[in-house]
């Protein structure tokens, strides 16, 4: 196995001077606590546009790639965690991405590369969490009051005050409790919203059904690659390495059943919104299908509770899937600013981490109330940050380490994926980048509507 030239800058990973390790990743967790996390960092609020993305795909097709891509990524963080696993009997435990990326591939330009993408699925999805949490404010506040004079940026405020104490929590694993709620969560609004499409579908206002896909090739291709890239980022989560520092080593074979566990849960949640949300919608789908649900002229296609309910489950979600994806750049500013000397909760340490991680919240927060475009935003994200670090690394760094003959299926079927999806990563962004285009003369800074 290669290893970085000259000084490596991965050691003081190990040193017990490493207060991002100490505090923010600390390793107490049991393999259940794992799967809490990859749930909340996976099953999100996001599968709520996955009847959007069957309607650039089709039924056929829409099925294929959910399937399709639920497997290839079950694989890839399984061989992930096969690698972490490696390392760490090599003598050598690493519990950042960055610097088992870097370790193994032996490229300096490695750490830094997975830095910046880390940092923009992290910062994106932080920024996206808010996002949503204030539309759901705002989707609740105009029920209540149609004529209030409240903007969608007020709403986004008060999430982000709410996130601003929750960010002290001090460690990931510290979230265990919370992401555990998050799962019961994902199960309750997942089901909901899969009755109230039935219900909706099955009453005298059901909306006129239309499967059909555009009617120019190229339109049809951009929307597929689109749409693959929006399931990409649905999948995706970029953090399994920092989720497998969290526990108790030795880590063998735990990280495995945190897998069942989340790709369970997917398994329910996902079929079920995407498969119900399409059949009722069609084509007319909305990139969240609640606002299908709740149309803006006439009246909700559903029981008014049952979808208040839901919304109030999706804003709570939000709350700790901001949480789960601040905590790489907690870890950065930790290990930065923090003296593990001196403790925890010792003034030295609190008053820093209470203000970085206030100003990285405001900074969401502020984003989030300026740039309302989630749709297109989520689909460029998936096709640049999430496809190389969750769809090609983890299938390069499993044949780095673990050397498969050249003539065997393993070697075979990883190198198939990764020039398969080096493609589509490629065409996806470069589809996505053309909606987000197209779309441009939709986007107005500090908007009051999120644009789909």
């Amino acid at each position: 196995m290669a290893s970085p030239q000259g000084q490596d800058p991965f050691q003081e990973s190990r040193l017990a001077s490493d207060a991002g390790a100490t505090f923010v990743l600390e390793s107490k967790g049991k393999w259940w606590h794992a799967g809490f996390h990859l749930t909340t960092a996976i099953v999100g609020p996001t599968i709520l546009t996955l009847p959007y993305v069957f309607r650039g795909l089709g039924w056929a097709l829409g099925c294929l790639c959910l399937t399709v891509m639920g497997c290839v990524t079950f694989y890839s963080y399984y061989l992930m965690s096969r690698v972490l696993e490696h390392c760490e009997k090599a003598g050598r435990r690493h519990i950042r991405f960055r610097e088992l990326a870097a370790d193994v591939l032996g490229s300096g330009w490695m750490f830094y590369f997975v830095i910046f993408i880390q940092t923009a699925i992290n910062t994106g999805v932080g920024i996206g969490a808010i996002l949503l949490a204030g539309e759901c404010l705002k989707i609740m506040y105009e029920n209540l009051s149609p004529n209030g004079s409240l903007k969608l940026y007020n709403f986004i405020a008060m999430v982000t005050v709410v996130m601003i104490f929750l960010s002290q929590l001090p460690s990931f694993h510290s979230l265990r409790h919370i992401n555990f709620a998050s799962l019961l969560l994902s199960l309750g609004y997942s089901f909901l919203v899969v009755g109230a499409c039935i219900y909706a579908g099955l009453s005298k206002n059901a909306p006129a059904r239309d499967y059909s896909l555009e009617s120019s090739s190229s339109a049809r291709v951009f929307n597929a690659f689109t749409s693959i890239s929006i399931i990409a980022a649905i999948f995706g989560n970029g953090i399994l390495p920092e989720i497998q520092a969290t526990l108790a080593p030795p880590a063998t074979g735990k990280m495995v059943k945190g897998l069942l566990l989340c790709y369970t849960v997917a398994f329910f949640t996902f079929y079920s919104v995407a498969v119900s949300g399409y059949w009722v919608f069609g084509n007319e789908s909305n990139s969240n299908i609640l606002k299908s649900l709740m149309p803006d002229e006439g009246p909700s296609l559903a029981p008014t509770i049952v979808l208040g309910l839901a919304v109030v489950f999706v804003l709570l979600q939000l709350l700790a899937i901001g949480l789960v994806y601040s905590q790489v750049a907690y870890e950065i500013m930790e290990k930065q600013t923090a003296d593990v000397r001196q403790g925890m909760f010792s003034k030295r340490n609190l008053v820093p981490r209470l203000i970085l991680r206030s100003l990285y919240v405001i900074f969401c927060g502020f984003m989030a109330a300026m740039l309302p475009f989630f749709g297109d935003i989520s689909s460029v994200v998936g096709a640049i940050g999430f496809i190389p670090l969750d769809f090609i690394l983890p299938m390069l760094l499993y044949n780095m380490t673990h050397k498969p003959s050249k003539s065997s299926l393993t070697y075979c079927i990883n190198l198939f994926i990764i020039i398969a999806f080096t493609g589509v990563g490629i065409m996806g962004a470069f589809s996505s980048i053309r909606k987000l285009v197209l779309d441009a003369n939709k986007f107005k800074l500090f908007s009051s509507d999120v644009v789909d």
